[in-house]
C-alpha cells in the first residue's frame, strides 16, 4: 500500500509539474493564466494574487494551466490567441520539457543516492575470452552498438546479447580512445567459463563499476533518458504495427497497480522505494513523448495545427478561424477520454484475473 499510495502521488506530480511548464512559460512570455490548479475536483484552497487564481484541489491527480483565449478568441492584449506564434510554440512545448526534466533529475538523483552504477564500458574479460585484443575488443572500450543497434545504457548490452542468442557471432562498433571502430564478427557467445571453482555460462565480458561523480551522474541520466525514450517509440511502433493490443496496454490503474508491484519486489523499503522512482521517471519521459505526438487535444496536436495556420496564413494571407481548432481539439478529446476508458475498463479485468 506504501507504494500504491507513493506512486499515485508521484503521477500526480508528474502533470502537475507539466502543466506548471505551461504556466512559468506563459507568465514569462506576457500570457494572462487564469487558474493554475494543482490536483483535480472541488477546490479545497484557493487564494487570488494579481490576475491568476492559485488552487488546491481535492483529488492529487494532475492540475491544470488556464490560459486567457487559450481555447477560444479573446480581446484581451494578454491572452494566448494574440500572442506572436514563436510564444505560443514555447508555450506549448514547455509542458512537456518540463517532464523530460523532472525525469531527468530523478534519474540523477536515484543514480548520485545509490554510488555508482555500471556502464557499457568493458573492464576486462574472463579467462578463455576469444575476442580479447586489439582486433577485437579491450578494456576500456565504450560499446557504441550491437549488431546495429545503438547502446545507451549497460541494460542494452544484456538485452541485445540475449536477443541475438543462437547467433555464432556478433557485429560490435566501439569507442576507443575517442575513435568509433567496427568489430564484426566477433565470435561472442554464452560459453562455460570457471567463476570461483563453479562452471557458469557467460559472455566473457566483465563491465565497467563507474563512481557516481557529477559528470558521470550527468551522462549517466541523459543516456538513461534516452533508453526510456527509445523504449517508448518502440512501444509506438509496436502498437501502431498491431505487434500489441488493448489488453498490453496500461493506464492510471495499472500503472498504479504496477507501482505496488515493484515496489514490493525490493526486498526492502529503501529499495522498494528505487523501484517506483525508477519508474516514475520512465513514466516522465513516456509523458513528454505522448503530449508531442500530433494528435488533437494534446500539446503536439495543438503544435500542428498552430505551424498549419501559419503555414495558410503565409501563402494566403488569411488566418484560419478558430472555432476549427476547437472543434478537432473537442474531438479530440473525446477520443482520448473514451480510449482511456477503455483502458481503464480493461486493467480493472485485468485485477480481477
Amino acid at each position: 500500500m506504501l507504494y500504491i499510495i507513493v506512486g499515485i502521488l508521484l503521477f500526480g506530480v508528474l502533470v502537475a509539474v507539466h502543466e506548471g511548464g505551461h504556466f512559468l512559460s506563459a507568465k514569462l512570455l506576457g500570457v494572462r493564466v487564469n487558474e493554475f490548479a494543482i490536483g483535480m475536483g472541488p477546490a479545497l484552497f484557493s487564494r487570488k494574487k494579481g490576475e491568476t487564481t492559485y488552487s488546491l484541489r481535492l483529488l492529487p491527480i494532475g492540475g491544470y494551466c488556464a490560459m486567457e483565449g487559450e481555447d477560444d478568441d479573446s480581446d484581451d492584449p494578454g491572452s494566448f490567441s494574440n500572442k506572436a506564434p514563436w510564444r505560443k510554440l514555447i508555450i506549448l512545448v514547455a509542458g512537456s520539457f518540463a517532464n523530460l526534466l523532472a525525469g531527468f533529475l530523478i534519474v540523477a538523483l536515484m543514480f548520485a543516492h545509490v554510488g555508482s552504477f555500471a556502464v557499457p564500458v568493458v573492464a576486462d574479460f574472463a579467462e578463455g575470452f576469444p575476442c580479447a585484443g586489439a582486433s577485437g575488443l579491450l578494456p576500456g572500450d565504450r560499446i557504441l552498438s550491437i549488431n546495429g543497434q545503438k547502446v545507451w545504457v549497460y541494460a542494452d548490452v544484456t538485452a541485445y546479447l540475449s536477443a541475438a542468442k543462437g547467433r555464432e557471432t556478433m557485429d560490435l562498433v566501439v569507442e576507443r580512445n575517442g575513435e568509433k571502430l567496427e568489430r564484426k564478427d566477433l565470435p561472442i557467445t554464452l560459453r562455460d567459463y570457471q567463476v570461483d571453482g563453479e562452471t557458469v555460462q557467460r559472455y566473457g565480458i566483465n563491465f565497467t563499476v563507474q563512481e557516481a561523480n557529477f559528470p558521470a551522474v550527468m551522462k549517466q541520466s541523459f543516456d538513461t533518458c534516452c533508453y526510456f525514450a527509445k523504449a517508448v517509440w518502440s512501444g509506438l511502433r509496436m502498437l501502431v504495427s498491431g505487434q500489441v493490443g488493448l489488453q498490453d496496454m496500461s493506464g492510471p490503474v495499472g500503472i498504479v497497480s504496477y507501482l505496488g508491484e515493484a515496489g514490493s519486489q525490493g526486498g526492502s523499503v529503501s529499495a522498494g522505494l528505487q523501484n517506483v522512482f525508477y519508474i516514475i521517471a520512465l513514466i516522465a519521459v513516456n509523458l513528454a513523448i505522448m503530449n508531442m505526438l500530433p494528435i488533437p487535444a494534446l500539446d503536439g496536436g495543438r503544435v500542428f495545427l498552430l505551424l498549419v495556420s501559419e503555414a495558410v496564413f503565409l501563402f494566403t494571407r488569411r488566418r484560419l478561424d478558430g472555432k476549427y481548432e476547437a472543434y478537432l481539439n473537442g474531438l479530440g478529446f473525446a477520443l482520448l477520454m473514451l480510449f482511456m476508458l477503455a483502458v481503464t475498463f480493461s486493467d480493472v479485468f485485468k485485477l480481477f484475473q
